[in-house]
């Protein structure tokens, strides 16, 4: 052997066990970094074994160029893992910037691990083929395996209707090549591609060309030189991507003479690159699946795979629990209980059901009764803990506010569909810089991700209005949600559920870490009562209130959460609730928002009060008819730096109360699918610093007030489906700052005033067909700067069809 190389070789041997030995010693102290130095030690240990193996064959497998990277790269992470330790536990930039570091250690580790690993396959390859060429051909036979379709599961339940949809869109021909499965882990994406792989119609097209490699988080040369082998071809080392991707071109241009199917199984986010490559033939025999937990979107629509139906999942639980062909004395009522409890998701279906084989009828009852108080099933199976938590890697890679956003969600109750409106409060106040924008493109990482859905039920604006878009998370994704909350050594989030007036079996345990808690969320069922436990919550920034009772009391201990910003009250009973002990907020220097739904108003309004620092106040489904009509007190005085107010779905709103527009410092004002709104107020002119006025779907408003024309400073407004409004006020002209107009389904509105043409700074109109013509001349040639979008009215119903 080479000398230097022998040397160099050592030095890597001993920056490796220095390296070891410090991630150890470093995994009880730095608490902080539990998760990515465990990682890094399963990396390790990994490594380990290929390590050992270079003092004996390094100068024929590994370039001294490449030992000494590694080498210097091993001494850097030991200084690294020590600084860990210095960290201290209140220091959250100094946390995250080291946790990106490990984990970029991490990734060059594994990146060795490849290396190593693919040339030590083809060093060990060279010397049988120098001892005997027949080892060699049946040492390529074995690697055949790798791209081979994997057997038919035992079991398969609720597959056959997927598997008639990929059949009829990828058995066709036709210029798109990709195909995009998607669905969070464990719901069936692999045992649905290998149904389709095994299928008599799918092996009669594209017969001994079908290849099924699973990705993962291999590295891409790997994946090339894997199909090559199983052709049973002898495949070169492929030490890069443009080496192997010239190969891959010369593999499917030869395979692709016939029609040709490659099915790249568990493609983790952030592979675009790699998708592309295959994506670059253009055949119309050639496809490739792809399944998922993201979307990726860039390659058309994606495929989700649906959780299963009801019948379904009592099939598969059945066939998990009960053996084949015996008799069962558990009664159907407890099954039904069970699965319902594992949200139709097939992991935790056969996950607790093999756990049950067998098992007498006491257990039975007495995980039914675990589950059904609340206790997780993650916490019971920790294999499905492990697989689901294997979901949320990609978010540990530079998306630390996304994988927060996640854990979020858990802080709204189960089978619930989120609004949107809610979550930008919250992150508006507990992240910097979350703009609305930036949230809203989180949660579409999330989606992309298959770790919620977003839904939007009417046709997208780009005005900032997200009223009409709604967040769901899948019931397992939410146990996940609340069992990563309750990991956080600080405790930021407290999700306490109470049934009737029991607090969780856990609260005595945990209750420290209220003391820390920024974000709190506490749900209360339909048998709880107006008395309170005691809670102390010093550091909550944000309070989630959830509940379903008709009458509600505000706990008394509100009054002393001083630094409260944003307070967010939901009644998900059958009837609006009247809620009580609303003065407790006046205690609140902090308060910015408040959100309230199916809350009756007038009970609040006898309270007089001073919010100095409310910003914002959002009324969704609530009864307000009196309720600023009774302030004893001047509404500036209660509210006197209020600047946004919406009011939605509050179908006792007839006319807007006179005394809201003495609020001058209003910069929003939106009143939205209030269907009885038949009047705006002349007062509306005195609301000077207004910016957007937005009226959407107030079907029966029939006129917008002269005064409009005191509204200098408004840039917006949105009077899309107010179906009554025949004309615009002649004044609208003086509006000097109007720069985008939603005159959408204003289907009465039969021309414009002539005052429009004083609109210099109107820049965008967004109408219907027929509003459209409205904007002939003589303004079509005198308004030259207008951009006129003619939106189609789109309703999309199908998320009322979502269980969570």
């Amino acid at each position: 052997m080479d000398p230097v190389t022998l040397v160099v070789g050592s030095a890597l041997g001993a920056a490796f066990e220095i390296l070891f030995s410090a991630v150890l010693k470093a995994k009880p102290k730095a608490k902080m970094f539990q998760t990515h130095l465990r990682n890094l030690n399963i990396t390790l240990d990994s490594l380990q074994p290929l390590i050992r193996q270079i003092a004996q064959a390094a100068n024929h497998f590994v370039s001294m160029e490449c030992l000494e990277n590694f080498t210097t790269k091993m001494e850097e992470g030991k200084k690294l893992v020590e600084e860990c330790c210095d960290v201290g536990m209140w220091n959250c930039i100094k946390q995250r910037e080291y946790k990106d570091k490990i984990l970029a250690l991490d990734c060059s580790l594994q990146r060795l691990l490849s290396i190593l690993t693919v040339q030590l396959v083809s060093h060990q390859a060279m010397l049988l083929n120098r001892i005997d060429g027949n080892v060699v051909a049946q040492n390529q036979n074995q690697f055949g395996v790798r791209c081979a379709v994997p057997p038919l599961p035992l079991v398969t339940v609720g597959l056959k209707e997927p598997l008639d949809d990929l059949k009829m869109k990828l058995l066709k021909d036709g210029p798109v090549s990709i195909f995009v499965l998607t669905a969070p882990g464990g719901c069936g994406k692999t045992t649905l591609a290998t149904m389709f792989c095994h299928d008599q119609e799918v092996k009669d097209k594209f017969k001994e060309n079908i290849f099924f490699a699973t990705v993962s988080n291999k590295l891409s040369y790997l994946i090339v030189q894997e199909l090559w082998e199983h052709t049973g071809m002898q495949a070169p080392a492929l030490p890069n991507e443009e080496i192997a991707f010239k190969w891959l071109q010369k593999f499917v241009t030869e395979r692709g003479q016939n029609p040709l199917l490659l099915v790249l199984d568990d493609v983790q986010s952030g592979s675009e690159s790699l998708l592309d490559k295959f994506n670059e033939f253009k055949m119309p025999s050639y496809k490739v699946l792809v399944t998922s937990r993201y979307q990726f979107p860039k390659f058309g629509r994606p495929n989700p795979l649906k959780t299963l139906k009801d019948e379904d999942a009592m099939d598969l639980f059945r066939r998990s629990a009960f053996l084949p062909n015996t008799s069962s004395n558990i009664p159907d009522d407890i099954q039904n209980q069970i699965v319902e409890l594992c949200k139709r998701f097939p992991l935790a279906i056969t996950a607790i059901g093999d756990s049950l084989r067998n098992r007498p009828i006491e257990i039975w009852r007495k995980r039914l009764l675990e589950l059904s108080k609340g206790s997780s099933i993650l916490e019971s199976d920790r294999k499905l803990l492990v697989y689901l938590k294997s979901c949320l890697d990609d978010l540990d890679k530079g998306m630390t506010t996304v994988k927060d956003c996640f854990i979020d969600l858990g802080v709204f109750p189960q089978d619930q569909i989120i609004p949107v409106t809610a979550l930008l409060d919250m992150w508006a106040e507990l992240y910097e810089g979350a703009e609305d924008f930036m949230s809203i493109a989180n949660l579409y990482e999330l989606t992309t991700r298959n770790l919620a859905t977003l839904v939007v039920t009417r046709n997208e604006d780009a005005d900032g209005y997200y009223s009409e878009h709604f967040a769901i998370q899948h019931g397992m994704l939410r146990s996940l949600s609340i069992h990563e909350s309750r990991q956080d050594p600080i405790g930021q989030r407290l999700i306490i559920d109470i049934r009737g007036d029991k607090l969780p079996t856990w609260w005595k345990e945990n209750k420290h870490k209220t003391k820390k808690a920024r974000l709190v969320s506490i749900s209360t069922d339909g048998l709880h009562s107006p008395k309170w436990h005691n809670m102390h919550l010093p550091k909550a920034e944000v309070l989630v209130l959830n509940f379903q009772t008709e009458n509600y009391v505000l706990p008394k201990f509100v009054k002393r959460m001083s630094k409260l910003k944003v307070l967010i009250v939901t009644n998900y009973g059958f009837l609006q609730a009247d809620l009580s002990n609303f003065k407790l907020l006046g205690f609140l220097p902090a308060l910015k928002r408040i959100r309230l739904e199916r809350i009756s108003i007038p009970s609040i309004s006898k309270s007089a009060m001073q919010l100095k620092c409310l910003q914002k106040i959002s009324l969704f489904m609530c009864s307000i008819g009196q309720a600023f009509s009774n302030c004893p007190s001047q509404i500036l005085e209660a509210f006197p730096n209020l600047v946004e107010l919406n009011i939605e779905y509050c179908n006792d709103l007839v006319e807007l109360p006179a005394k809201l527009c003495e609020l001058f410092h209003l910069k929003k004002l939106s009143i939205t699918n209030c269907h009885k709104l038949s009047a705006l107020p002349e007062e509306i002119g005195k609301v000077v610093n207004l910016e957007v006025l937005r009226l959407r779907s107030s079907t029966e408003l029939e006129r917008l007030p002269g005064s409009i024309k005191n509204l200098k400073k408004l840039s917006f407004l949105d009077i899309y489906n107010c179906l009554s409004i025949k004309k615009l006020p002649e004044e609208i002209g003086e509006m000097s700052g109007l720069r985008k107009i939603n005159m959408g389904q204003c289907s009465r509105l039969q021309e414009l005033p002539q005052s429009v043409l004083k609109l210099k700074e109107l820049r965008e109109v967004i109408c219907d067909e027929e509003t459209e013509n409205l904007w002939g001349e003589p303004f079509k040639s005198s308004l030259i700067n207008i951009n006129i979008t003619v939106a189609k009215e789109e309703h999309n119903l199908n998320w009322l069809y979502c269980k969570p």
